[in-house]
C-alpha cells in the first residue's frame, strides 16, 4: 500500500492510499483520533476500518492530520483538521473521478471531524462514526444530518460514555429522510481492545448492505 504525500491547507499531509482496480470503485476516507492523545492514522481502530472498507471494494485513504507524523502544521483544535479532511477528500476524488459513492469513517475525534465534513460535502453518501465523543464536542451542527450512517460504541467506554452517545443517536433519529443505525458492543471500551473484530464485523455488514442496495 503506497505512502502518499498530498497538499493540505497548512502544508503537506502524509497518508496511506489503497486503491481498487475498478475505475468506478467507491471511495472512503478514514479519520484518526485526537493527536493530543497520541492519535495517528496507524491507530488500530483506524487501521481496521481502513481494511474493512478495502475488503468491501472501496479505494481507501487514511492520513495524518496536521502536525502528526510527516504531516506539516500544528494541532488546531479541530478547525484546521476539518480543512485537512476536506483536502484529503479532494485528493481522493481527483484520484477517483468516476467513484460511484463517497463515504467517510472516523474514530473518536475523527468521528467528530467526519460528521462535520458530512455537513460540508453533500456528495458523501454514507458515514461510520466509531465512539463519537458526544460528551467532549458539540454535535449540534447536525441539523439536519444530511446522510444515513452507522454509529458504533462500546458499553464500557469511559472516554465517550454510552449515555452521551445515546443522546446523540436519539437526536439524530428524529430527523426525517435519513436512517441512523446504532450498534453497541458489550464490554467494549473506547479502543475496542478485545472487540476489534466485532467492531469491524458490524461496520462491514452495515456498509455491505447499504452499498448492495444503493449500487446493485
Amino acid at each position: 500500500m503506497p505512502e502518499v504525500i498530498f497538499p493540505g491547507p497548512d502544508g503537506r499531509l502524509e497518508g496511506r492510499y489503497h486503491p481498487q482496480k475498478a475505475k468506478d470503485a467507491p471511495i472512503a476516507l478514514i479519520l484518526h483520533p485526537n493527536p493530543q492523545y497520541g492519535g495517528t492514522m496507524n491507530n488500530k481502530v483506524v487501521y481496521n476500518l481502513h481494511y474493512a472498507f478495502h475488503r468491501l471494494g472501496f479505494s481507501v485513504l487514511r492520513f495524518n492530520f496536521r502536525g502528526v507524523g510527516r504531516s506539516q502544521g500544528e494541532f488546531d483544535q479541530g478547525i484546521g483538521e476539518l480543512s485537512d479532511a476536506a483536502a484529503a477528500l479532494d485528493y481522493l476524488q481527483v484520484l477517483n473521478p468516476n467513484a460511484r459513492q463517497s463515504w467517510v469513517a472516523g474514530f473518536s475525534f475523527g468521528a467528530w471531524i467526519g460528521m462535520q465534513l458530512l455537513m460540508r460535502r453533500p456528495e458523501i453518501s454514507g458515514f461510520v462514526s466509531v465512539a463519537p465523543p458526544a460528551n467532549m464536542y458539540d454535535f449540534s451542527f447536525l441539523a439536519p444530518c444530511p446522510s444515513s450512517g452507522l454509529i458504533v460504541n462500546g458499553d464500557a467506554d469511559r472516554v465517550a460514555p454510552p449515555a452521551d452517545v445515546l443522546k446523540l443517536v436519539d437526536k439524530l433519529k428524529t430527523q426525517r429522510g435519513i436512517e441512523i443505525t446504532h450498534e453497541v458492543i458489550p464490554s467494549a471500551g473506547h479502543f475496542f481492545d478485545r472487540q476489534l473484530e466485532d467492531m469491524t464485523g458490524l461496520v462491514e455488514n452495515y456498509v455491505r448492505k447499504r452499498t448492495q442496495v444503493e449500487v446493485g
